[in-house]
């Protein structure tokens, strides 16, 4: 499978996943639900995103496809850099982090992978 389908592919399935069951989800990132009651609510607007940008990024020509890799790159960093400021300021535990930044930066480099791959 080509890595950006794969990566594709994978953003719609996490999406499904935090839009159908946060629950489910808050469990995967290793984030408390249960002490947060806003959680299910932003782990549904993750969800919505990742589909969007998963299947706008398989129907795209390929100029597109280029440039929806470049967003994905930087909200894939932004992800990154969000665990980092949640786990050094806002008390999210180092698991918890790790399990929000980790597939955020997997995602990065294969995006950036593809990036760097000439055009044609």
């Amino acid at each position: 499978m080509d890595p950006v389908t794969g990566l594709s592919l994978g953003r719609i399935v996490l999406g499904a996943a935090s839009l159908a069951r946060p629950d489910v989800a808050a469990n995967a990132f290793r984030l408390d639900a249960a002490a947060n009651p806003q959680l299910p609510f932003v782990l549904r607007l993750f969800g919505a995103r990742e589909i969007a940008l998963g299947a706008l990024t398989l129907v795209a020509p390929p100029a597109g496809r280029r440039a929806l890799l470049a967003t994905g790159v930087a909200v894939d960093a932004a992800d990154i850099a969000t665990a980092v400021q949640g786990h050094r300021a806002e008390g999210i535990s180092r698991q918890a982090a790790l399990g929000l930044l980790v597939p955020a930066a997997g995602a990065v480099l294969v995006g950036l992978t593809a990036l760097r791959r000439p055009r044609g």
